[in-house]
This record gives structure tokens, sequence and C-alpha cells, in this order.
């Protein structure tokens, strides 16, 4: 196996836990928290989940462990798309079971949910653990997105669990993956299988995020990588001075990620998209506000500009958010295939501007065709528009440089596009994911060492060493809501947005008018790995800014 140096010495590195999650197994005991209740909806979400609701928040805290012995057999799995950190979660719940009880059980399931159902697993051990330790990817047991939620497929998740005699299931994900262990926590216990299900949350879009949650991992990692590239990219314009970069990073709905790289990297724009909402701004107000400072740099001459683009920013313009709310509904169920049976793009525009309002076929047909066409390519698992797959770089440099030309805007405006995605999930971990991951893992053994089901492994006060982390749990249940989805309501954990009223956003919105017409950009670098701690360990500066 070739190893790179980094990978050599990423191996060798040694996860900060939580104080309380030091020492011996044998000195953790458990601290009952208050009862929880949904965020909502709490009479439907009660009555769907009945056996796991209401339970109590939990903290680990020094003190003689009063858990049952007995051998564990633990399936793992990673559901969902990659964030860097992943695999630590693994270690950590591995390096637990087998402190422990030597005799402990870890499998992982391959290729996300679909290998509890396919029973495709590899028993851990020491040698196969060591060759994961502290590196990005999820290429371990890898992932899927496969949901468990039908009757049948519970089922058949009961056999397997039966037949390799597993006491607990972990399911590392986002919020559509801790929805799905919850509703499995659900079948499970209402069964009676003995089978505890626990959730670590995962995602790099920041959304999965609570009074509870401080933090998604993968997001530290996630956002210093794009902020490096942002920074290099700033470089280059203010050097070529010839350019209007439009960056589009990833971060689904929420803009949780596009706020992080502007706190990083100072560029002239960087569009929020729940203070769209908020403002109704729609496309026309949008070109206005980014042509303002391409002008006002322009006449200054400089005919060069960064502006990010959150991924999710169409569904928060409101004349754009109805029309995908329209094309939602327009294909719901099997209706998809007949749209994609006819014949040509006249027949589908035809079958379109039937299905819609007159209102929103008006926004409609103001967009470039190839932004038409991105509306209607492959829809998500639960039949809703790709938000992803819409160039919104493209579409707001276009509808700009049409706004120049209607000032009669006489400078210079050329553009550039990228789309930063990919190349953050799979990331080498920073050391504060490296941590943070490992916790996870580690504390979500305890949660099953005691007898929990449908929690989520927490670890929290994330703003201070690692030595003040705070280890607990949560039940999923508390972070639920009913949402239509895919034509139905459904019980799902509610994303959270950017709030226009919190630090982050509030820094960043005293600074913007600066930096849209200043050259005020700041070159992050790469992710340090080694050095002071002050450098190496930093979180975001959403959370710093959010713990003050």
């Amino acid at each position: 196996m070739n190893l790179s140096p980094l990978q050599k010495a990423r191996y060798e590195y040694k996860p900060k836990l939580p104080g309380m999650l030091r020492g011996g197994i044998s000195e953790i005991c458990v601290k009952d928290g208050a009862a929880t209740e949904s965020v909502a909806d709490q009479d439907k979400i009660k009555a769907l989940f009945p056996n796991t609701y209401g339970k109590n928040e939990i903290t680990f805290q020094k003190g003689a462990n009063t858990s049952a012995a007995k051998k564990q057999v633990v399936g793992v799995i990673l559901s969902g798309g990659q964030a860097p950190g992943g695999h630590n979660v693994v270690c950590g719940l591995y390096d637990a079971i087998k402190a422990t009880d030597k005799n402990n059980v870890l499998l992982g399931f391959k290729g996300g949910p679909s290998g509890l159902i396919d029973d495709d697993f590899i028993e851990f051990d020491d040698a196969f653990i060591d060759r994961y330790r502290n590196t990005g990817g999820f290429d371990i047991i890898g992932s899927g997105r496969t949901k468990l939620e039908t009757e049948d497929q519970f089922k058949i998740v009961t056999e397997v669990a039966k037949k390799h005699g597993l006491t607990a299931i972990v399911i590392i994900g986002g919020d559509d993956s801790n929805t799905n262990a919850a509703v499995l926590a659900e079948y499970m216990a209402a069964n009676n299988t003995g089978v505890q299900v626990i959730g670590c949350p995962k995602t790099i879009d920041g959304d999965l995020k609570n009074e509870d949650i401080e933090a998604s991992f993968g997001f530290d990692t996630a956002t210093k990588t794009y902020s490096e590239l942002i920074g290099n990219i700033e470089r280059d314009a203010n050097s070529a001075k010839k350019y209007w970069h439009f960056i589009k990073v990833m971060g689904r709905s929420a803009s949780h990620v596009a706020l992080e790289c502007a706190l990083e990297t100072q560029p002239n724009i960087c569009l929020i998209g729940e203070e769209v909402a908020a403002k109704k701004m729609s496309l026309s107000a949008i070109a206005d506000y980014i042509a303002d400072s391409v002008e006002k740099r322009g006449n200054a001459g400089k005919n060069f500009g960064v502006a990010i683009i959150p991924e999710g920013i169409v569904e928060f313009v409101p004349e754009f958010s109805k029309l995908i709310a329209e094309i939602n509904e327009l294909l719901a169920g099997k209706k998809t295939e007949e749209f994609n049976a006819l014949p040509d793009w006249a027949a589908k525009y035809d079958y379109i501007k039937k299905g819609l309002s007159a209102e929103s076929f008006a926004v409609f047909d103001i967009l470039p065709q190839f932004v038409q066409q991105q509306l209607f390519l492959e829809r998500d698992p639960h039949g809703n528009v790709q938000v992803s797959l819409i160039e919104s770089e493209k579409l707001f440099s276009a509808l700009v440089a049409d706004r120049l030309k209607a000032r009669g805007y006489k400078g210079k405006f050329s553009a550039q596009h990228h789309f930063f995605g990919y190349e953050g999930r799979c990331a080498f971990p920073s050391n504060f994911d490296a941590d943070y991951c490992y916790s996870l893992g580690y504390n979500a053994f305890m949660l099953i060492q005691y007898g929990y089901t449908g929690y989520l492994s927490k670890v929290s006060n994330l703003s201070k060493p690692a030595e003040e982390w705070v280890a607990g749990g949560m039940p999923i249940t508390k972070m639920m809501n009913m949402e239509r989805r895919n034509g139905e309501d459904k019980p799902v954990i509610r994303k959270a947005l950017v709030e226009l009223d919190g630090k982050p956003f509030k820094f960043f919105e005293a600074h913007r008018e600066e930096w849209a017409v200043e050259t005020a950009f700041t070159y992050p670098g790469a992710i340090q790995y080694y050095g002071p701690s002050e450098v190496c360990d930093l979180t975001t500066r959403t959370l710093a800014l959010e713990k003050g």
C-alpha cells in the first residue's frame, strides 16, 4: 500500500476526547437531563413514535459505570454523502467497544443502508481499523442513499440483526439518515427485538444543527477546504484584475457553508438565501445588488471581483421557490415517468406550461433555457428538484450581464464560474473534525452500553478545548417535525437555516458594504495539522462568533 508522508503522519495522530470520556470505561456514568418533545407537531410525532418519544436528554460524567455487562455486537453504516471525519467516528466506536470488552464485535455494513438489507459486511479488527484513522472519505465501508422506511425493509434488517446477534446499529448520517434511524429505532422497540439504534450527526452542509447539536461533523473541514480555494481565486483575481469569479458552494438548502466561507475570505459579494427569502428579493433585485458592486468597482478601475453563491439560493427567491414547489407537485409520484416519456423539449415545454400557474410559468419563461432544463433533471429521493444541479452561478452572472447592459454600463465585465462541492467532502479531516468525530463514535458506544435507543450521539461546548467538551445524547425525535415530501406529510428532522439575528450573520452584515467596493480579500491557506493549538485546533468562524 503506497502512502503519502501526510497519510503516514495522520495515522499516528491521537484524537482528543472530552474530559469525561477519558480514562477508563469503568469510570463513566450517566446524568439524566430534562424530558424532551419535538420542535413542532408534537401530537403527530408522539403518535408516530410512541416507544421512543419524550425521553430525557442525558450527559456522561465521571463516576462508577452502572451499565449491565453483556457481550455487544454492533453494526455500523455510513449513510448519504461523504463528510470528512466519518472514518474517525467508526474508529472511536471501535476503540470504545474493544476497551469495554475485547470480545465485543463491530461489523461494518457496506454501501450504506443497503448493506444491512443485503447482509454485506466486514468484521473490523485492529489492523483494518488502523488503516483509516484520521483519514478522509467513506471508503472504509462505502456509503449509500437507500432509505430504510418500509415494513419489508425493517423485517429484513431485523432478520439480519438476529442472524448476527446484533445488539445495536449505529447510523452515521445527516438529517434524512437520522430520521431513518429514528424510524428504525421505533420499529425495533415496538417489536421487542432488543436492537438499539443510535445516530451520529454528519453533513458538510451545517444544517443538522440546533440548541443541542452545535455543529455537524465535516462542516469545519469542508469550509476550510473551500475557503482555501476561494482565497486562491481571490489572489488570482487581484493579480490578473480582469475577471469576476462566481463561485457556487455546496450546502444544499441552507447558506451555512457560504456564510462561513465569506467570514473566512471576505469576498465582494456573498448571497445568503435566508436573507433573500426574508426580504422577498426577486431575481431582478439580486441581479441589481451584484451589478451595483460590479459597477462601483469598475468605475474605480477594478474590473474584477469574487461572488459566493450558496447551492440552494434559488429555493429562497420567493418567485422561484413557488415555481419549484409547483414543479415538485407537477411531477409527484408516477408523473415523472409520464414527463420523461415525452419525445422532445418542445413537448415537455408544452406539458410544463399547462401544468404551472400563470404566475409561475411567467418566472419559468424568463429563465435561460439551460436553467429551465436543469429544473427537470433527475429528482432527489423525495421526488423534489435537485437544486444542486441548477447552475445558479451561471444564472446570476448572465442576469448581471443583462442588467449592466440595460444600464448602459461601459466598463468591462467578464465572468468565470466555479462550483466547489466534491473538493471538500473527502479531505483529510481538520484536527477539530478528527477530535469531534472520534468523540462522537466513542460516545455512541457509551449510549449503547447504557441501553439507549433512538438517540443521537451529542458532543457540545465545541468552541472550548476538547478537554471541556460535554458528551451525552438526545432523542432524535426532539429535532423532528412534519414536512411535505413527495406529495405526502412525513416526519423529518427540521433543517437548521442561517439565523439572520445570529452573531455570524450580523458580523457579515456589518462588513459587507465595505467588502463589496474595496478589495478586502483574506487568504486562509491550507488546513494546518501541525503547530500551536491556536492555529491547528481552531473551529469555524461561525461557531467562534456564536459562542463569543
